[in-house]
């Protein structure tokens, strides 16, 4: 039987190999086999560490959900104009471009989720998590004036989440029906009108 710390190690070593894999091709390409080949081991071996292929990939999308929650949560954190958080939330919710290899994973990831009931509560996790982060920095400029709510805080926060989820869907494509400087302007646009404040990054600086 492997040492704890060699299980934990080859643990890491197959949840990377599994993520590299999904970035490549995509979550319903992936293979046990596929995995055990590049890893260097038989598929009976990955199956001593993960008990299934899909348990192995629930561990690769906690980790993927677990650091884009705490990048965002890092998001304007220092910021202490509620305009200036929100500007760099919204910015930290989009893909950085077609070959965002995080945003990639966690769409391909969302493939699954449709069909397993456990991949599916973890997306609501993230999306919850996400939705309060923007309900904090809305309740934020609301309580000092700097935003005046067309719509309640709760309302105005999913559908920030849900369209950056839509654009940052097509900018990944394998052609991109957005790029990330025009989802960036009608997200802010949004934004905008739902706060009534001047959310041009040229001003709120």
């Amino acid at each position: 039987m492997a040492r704890p710390k060699r299980q934990q190690e080859r643990r890491a070593q197959l949840v990377e190999v599994a993520r590299q894999i999904v970035v490549e091709r995509g979550v319903l390409a992936l293979r046990l086999t596929d995995v055990a080949k590049r890893a260097g081991l038989t598929p009976a071996s990955v199956l001593y560490y993960f008990s299934a292929l899909t348990d192995l990939l629930k561990e690769v999308q906690d980790q993927a959900v677990e650091r884009f929650c705490s990048a965002r949560a890092e998001a304007g954190r220092e910021e202490s104009d509620p305009r200036r958080r929100l500007v760099a939330m919204i910015r930290s919710g989009l893909p950085s471009g077609p070959d965002d290899e995080l945003c990639r994973l966690l769409y391909e990831l969302g493939t699954v989720a449709r069909h397993d009931p456990a991949y599916a509560a973890r997306y609501i996790d993230l999306c919850q998590r996400q939705v309060t982060l923007y309900v904090g920095i809305l309740e934020a400029g609301a309580a000092t004036g700097a935003f005046d709510l067309t719509d309640d805080v709760l309302s105005v926060a999913r559908n920030l989440v849900v369209l950056e989820d839509g654009y940052g869907l097509h900018i990944t494509m394998a052609v991109p029906t957005f790029d990330v400087a025009t989802a960036e302007r009608l997200l802010l646009g949004y934004a905008a009108t739902a706060t009534r404040c001047d959310l041009d990054p040229e001003v709120v600086r």
